[in-house]
């Protein structure tokens, strides 16, 4: 026992990449932290100002009540119109919205947000004793509410969809090589394309059919809200887990380390995970993460998931995130053949 302990131990160090590589993602993890949120709090209330341009706003320069606007736990994101605005506040991405100017003050909040209750209290309770309270109008968000569950299920099915694509391919095909079962089939008539077509069709179905299973599922327990097309839905679905797939297969190319090959995945779902909106709305964050955000699959996905779940769009009004994924699928998918080995 004492010599497999041992022996377990020197293979891990002597593994230097994925040695290093432990002590260097909790590091990434938390400057990542940092860069997204600096000094603010995750639990932050994000109130929307309109009109109001710029992408960084101080809130000594609103022209909302003192009180309000000096509150260290809200977070003021600026719109140029009450559209834009309310299409936030519609998807859960602010907790209110308020029209800066001289009184009366108008204000919205979603009715599904218990964080926009309390902004209101904090509002009214702002105005005194300078102001009374009747000067505000308060305004609920037109049109159909969206129920925050209906809003975080996409994100969940498709951050499902995200690591089981890349760790049932990714993961399985450098297993695959570091035991030396793909330097056996090359020894077959099977070509690089087909070994990596097959993996990708069957991790495509198995993707699928876990979606329908878990939608069934989730639909019959919380009632699940859908103002688009199920066959939209599925086809946007169907594109997200082809792009994932393609993604994996990247990752499997040409790595040949179990343990330096989890880092690497756990380096490219983190980041999609945080950075996607699967949990939570980055708005109000740093101009270059929302457009690093944008440069990623899983956002493209869940862009178009929920434009057809909870808005009602069709596939001609997402097709800019279909398109990016289809992109993104072809040179993941090129990229994964030219660089497949079947050795170490």
């Amino acid at each position: 026992m004492w010599a497999i302990f041992m022996a377990r131990n020197l293979e891990y160090f002597r593994d230097t990449a994925a040695f290093g590589w432990n002590f260097l993602f909790p590091f990434l993890i938390i400057a990542g932290f940092a860069l997204l949120f600096g000094e603010r709090s995750l639990q932050e209330n994000k109130v929307g100002v309109f009109p109001c341009s710029g992408t960084g706003v101080k809130a000594d320069a609103l022209h909302l009540p003192a009180g309000f606007r000096s509150d260290p736990f809200i977070e003021f994101v600026c719109f140029q119109t009450q559209t834009e605005g309310l299409q936030r506040l519609r998807h859960h991405k602010i907790d209110m919205l308020v029209q800066q100017g001289d009184p009366p003050i108008a204000y919205w909040i979603n009715e599904d947000t218990p964080r926009g209750h309390l902004l209101e209290k904090a509002l009214v309770v702002s105005l005194q004793p300078d102001l009374p309270a009747n000067v505000l109008q308060r305004f609920f968000v037109d049109g159909r509410s969206i129920r925050y569950i209906d809003w975080l299920f996409p994100g969940i099915l498709c951050m499902n969809m995200m690591f089981s694509a890349l760790w049932g391919v990714g993961y399985v095909v450098v297993r695959y090589r570091k035991n030396g079962v793909l330097k056996r089939l090359k020894a077959t008539p099977l070509t690089a394309f087909e070994y990596i077509g097959a993996q990708i069709a069957s991790r495509i179905f198995l993707l699928m059919f876990t979606l329908c299973i878990v939608w069934a599922g989730c639909a019959w327990m919380f009632s699940l809200q859908v103002a688009g097309s199920m066959v939209d839905l599925l086809v946007v679905f169907l594109l997200g887990s082809v792009c994932m797939t393609s993604l994996g297969m990247v990752l499997a190319a040409r790595g040949t380390s179990e343990e330096f090959s989890s880092g690497v995945l756990n380096f490219i779902t983190w980041p999609m995970m945080f950075l996607s909106e699967v949990w939570f709305s980055i708005e109000g964050a740093p101009q270059w993460i929302q457009r690093f955000s944008n440069m990623l699959p899983l956002t493209h996905l869940l862009q178009a998931a929920r434009a057809v779940m909870n808005d009602g769009r069709t596939l001609a009004d997402v097709s800019g995130n279909l398109t990016a994924l289809v992109l993104m699928t072809v040179v993941f998918l090129g990229a994964g053949v030219s660089l497949f080995s079947w050795n170490k």
